[in-house]
């Protein structure tokens, strides 16, 4: 089995289905296990993984995550649809796999959720403040525009000569 050197689990943590999941076989490879095993567990176990602690990917999705990341690609023939995993489910992965290194590993996915749980907070955050910023940049442009405008106005407008005035 290939050993993936991944310094941040964040970059294995796709959106599917509107869920924050992780692919299994990113999961076994961490875990150091056979894919193969850790989906036996999960299927013996199946009472612990709920619709919302892990769903199977459908061809299309398989496909779709494929063509967009490069190291799945070994997936790519396989006739066996990947299992995701939630935060819970990754969670309840530990209670099935039980070596050592599963528990680590565990423990850094899930601080990786929440590292990646705040960094979307934030995204948001500073997505306010943008739009805050936006608005008030709109309201000195309209400002500055409606004061042209203005002084286009005024030099419309026939001057009043300057001088002296003579009488004809």
């Amino acid at each position: 089995m290939n050993e993936l050197l991944i310094p941040d689990y964040e970059s294995l943590i796709f959106n599917i289905r509107g869920l924050k999941v992780m692919i299994d076989t990113d999961l076994a490879i961490l875990y150091g296990v056979p894919t193969k095993r850790l989906k036996e567990q999960v299927k013996r176990n199946i009472k612990r993984f709920p619709e919302d602690f892990m769903l199977i990917l459908s061809k299309k999705e398989k496909d779709e995550l494929v063509a967009n990341c490069d190291r799945l690609s070994s997936l790519k023939h396989s006739s066996i649809l990947p299992m995701a995993f939630t935060e819970q489910g990754v969670s309840m992965l530990s209670t099935v796999l039980r070596s050592e290194k599963a528990i680590q590993i565990n423990i850094e996915i899930m601080r990786s959720f929440a590292r990646y749980r705040a960094l979307l907070r934030e995204n948001k955050e500073l997505k306010g403040e943008i739009n805050k910023l936006d608005e008030k940049l709109n309201q000195a442009f309209k400002f500055l525009l409606e004061k042209i405008d203005a002084l286009h106005q005024k030099e419309n407008e026939p001057r009043k000569p300057i001088g002296f005035k003579t009488k004809q």
